[in-house]
């Protein structure tokens, strides 16, 4: 359900422009709305997202974040309201009794800004948490898929095609090509819209890669994990702690620099030809 809608970009900044000339335009620029993720009444955390695709962000959320699993998906209302300090919506989901009391031990009501995934947790232990070890999946790309996911993922940017200033993540699938997309201006915010469109649709991650228009830093690489896709891939490099992390969880990492397929980890998903591809299919 979803009550008082709040749209994503707006077409009211003006700007100077000042190269190759003076003068001015107007330009697009998509919205930042505090998103409070309200479970039986109780807020866990506040994210600052962009106004879109709200339910599947909820779901995602919950799911990255180990709330609920895939299998349990609860209902999602989106709720509007008019604040003294502009728009703010919540998304409403209820869980059972279970679920909520380990919420109340990991409280999270604190607004965390769009750079960083890890934003609200109260200790160093959530900020590394222990990851499941994905199972070997039957699924592998060649050096081909790789470019030819990220660069497909960029036709699935229609918000970035109006404002130039949002994130995207997409599933990419071998035979299928990009199955869906999601956009925001929190790179993890644009995962976790993902991961809860997936789940929403029924499709399973583990028989795909995750395509990033971001960094491959940490928390993506926990909520990769968490979903349960075993192939992640991105426009740059990861960070040594995430590739560390990556390593234990059982996930590929690959990204493209200068045009070259650098893979970081578990090379054996990615391979050369199609035909060794199929191998790893069975």
């Amino acid at each position: 359900m979803i009550s008082g809608i709040i749209p994503a970009a707006a077409p009211t900044a003006r700007v100077r422009v000042v190269a190759p000339g003076l003068g001015e335009a107007k330009r697009t620029l998509p919205e930042e709305t505090p998103v409070a993720l309200v479970y039986n009444g109780g807020t866990q955390a506040v994210m600052m997202a962009t106004p879109a695709d709200l339910q599947d962000f909820a779901l995602g959320f919950s799911i990255s974040e180990g709330i609920i699993g895939r299998d349990r998906l609860p209902e999602v209302e989106v709720v509007a309201h008019d604040t003294p300090s502009g728009p703010a919506i919540e998304a409403r989901m209820w869980v059972p009794a279970e679920t909520e009391a380990a919420l109340m031990a990991r409280r999270r009501a604190n607004v965390g800004p769009v750079g960083c995934g890890l934003c609200g947790i109260d200790s160093l232990t959530q900020a590394l948490r222990p990851l499941p070890v994905l199972p070997e999946a039957y699924v592998g790309l060649t050096v081909a898929d790789v470019k030819f996911a990220l660069g497909e993922l960029r036709e699935w940017q229609p918000l970035h095609d109006e404002t130039r200033a949002v994130h995207a993540a997409g599933f990419w699938q071998p035979g299928n090509g990009m199955l869906i997309a999601r956009e925001d201006v929190g790179r993890h915010n644009a995962l976790d819209k993902l991961i809860g469109a997936l789940a929403r649709e029924g499709i399973d991650p583990s028989m795909g890669a995750i395509a990033l228009t971001s960094r491959l830093s940490v928390e993506m690489i926990q909520k990769t994990a968490m979903a349960g896709c075993p192939i992640l891939l991105a426009v740059s490099a990861p960070t040594a702690r995430a590739v560390r992390i990556a390593e234990e969880a059982n996930l590929t990492l690959a990204s493209i620099s200068r045009g070259d397929v650098q893979v970081f980890t578990h090379l054996r998903r990615i391979v050369l030809r199609r035909r060794e591809a199929r191998r790893l299919g069975r």
